[in-house]
């Protein structure tokens, strides 16, 4: 395993793990998860690059447009949960209620 690939992997790991078992927070979990896309784009962008192909070269910036778009959902999601609840804590937010 190349040490690039070490590092994209384990930054992906990093992300998924802080996603798993540090949810206290609406905010940190969204960090995570922009962790997690950080990683996968930079991967991406490096293999296009390590491949020489111009047909896979528009597929980092596809990633990236959705991954600016999940963001700003998930910072409107945190607005608003912040409104309506007064916390971005998960543990006191019920999903299932209106």
């Amino acid at each position: 395993m190349t040490p690039t690939l070490f590092t994209f992997s384990s930054a992906f790991i990093l992300g998924l793990m802080g996603l798993a078992f540090h949810r206290t927070h609406l905010l940190s979990a969204l960090l995570c998860l922009e962790g997690m896309m950080l990683s996968l784009f930079i991967a991406l962008s490096q293999w296009t690059l390590q491949l020489d192909s111009t047909g896979s070269s528009p597929a980092p910036m596809l990633l990236l447009a959705f991954s600016a778009c999940e963001a700003a959902t998930g910072l409107a999601l945190l607005v608003a949960t912040t409104r309506t609840h007064g916390t971005d804590r998960l543990q006191n937010m019920n999903l299932l209620q209106c």
